[in-house]
């Protein structure tokens, strides 16, 4: 019986570190292997008259990517349920802000 094994429960939270920065994104692609998924977050600025241009005759939008996250497919349940708590937390918090006007980005 001493090699027998007990579950221990415990909770996981972010260690900051002081050199860590904050990353700004305003669009993310998603993709998947069989093993993973990968959230590659980008920065999307307004576009000029040339990239407008562009974007007209090949329809494509280069944006730079900020970061790219591989999670593992058994952690996608609790990350969307994360987010849609969070999602749902912040509308009650909000309810009453107007959203803003113009683009998003």
């Amino acid at each position: 019986m001493a090699d027998e094994q007990r579950p221990i429960n415990f909770t996981i939270v972010p260690a900051d570190t002081a050199d860590l920065t904050r990353t700004y994104a305003n669009f993310c692609a998603v993709s998947h292997t069989p093993f993973d998924f990968t959230l590659t977050f980008c920065e999307v600025q307004p576009l000029s008259e040339i990239d407008v241009k562009q974007a007209q005759q090949n329809h494509v939008v280069k944006a730079p990517v900020r970061a790219r996250v591989v999670v593992p497919v058994q952690i996608l349940p609790s990350l969307i349920g994360a987010l849609q708590e969070q999602l749902a937390s912040f509308n009650d918090a909000y309810a009453n802000v107007p959203p803003p006007k113009g683009p998003v980005h």
